[in-house]
């Protein structure tokens, strides 16, 4: 993750600091994960890193949350879209267990721990696709990326950093 972070701010050096760590955020896979270690690359501060990188994670989710499920129904018929619709909606459905047994709070964890594959992206196709009440998967994600959040910043600011 940390080199597709680094590719992407590198070709894209021609923007301001804050930009580039608000759209590495905005990735799918990448997000803050690769946002936060992008800001402390690029030598911004930290209170800067923590903005730019959860507002940029933050952008899309609403996005996800509220059309997905259609955009899907879309395209889920259709020869060129079809697979891809299923195979991304059999990968949420596998990393759902936790999520939807302990819903708010396994949405929390889920997108709070960053390991590969987890994430407010996913976090909010899992949403959708459990059907979690729009205000609370809002909430459970944006406390699970505030945890993502501080955990990236301990890691690639703090204690951990080498």
């Amino acid at each position: 993750m940390q080199e597709a972070a680094q590719w992407v701010s590198s070709h894209l050096s021609f923007l301001p600091p804050q930009a580039i760590v608000l759209i590495v955020s905005m990735l799918p896979i990448i997000e803050l994960r690769g946002g936060i270690p992008v800001a402390r690359l690029l030598m911004l501060p930290l209170h800067e890193a923590i903005l730019f990188s959860v507002i940029g994670n933050i952008i899309p989710i609403p996005f996800i949350l509220l059309f997905v499920e259609k955009i899907f129904d879309l395209l889920r018929p259709t020869k060129l879209f079809g697979g891809f619709v299923r195979k991304l909606e059999n990968r949420a459905m596998k990393k759902s267990g936790n999520v939807s047994k302990a819903e708010f709070w396994g949405l929390v964890a889920f997108v709070g721990i960053p390991l590969p594959g987890t994430g407010g992206w996913t976090g909010a196709l899992i949403a959708s696709m459990l059907k979690i009440d729009l205000k609370k998967a809002s909430l459970a994600i944006l406390i699970g990326i505030s945890i993502a959040a501080t955990i990236m910043s301990l890691i690639s600011y703090g204690i951990f950093h080498m």
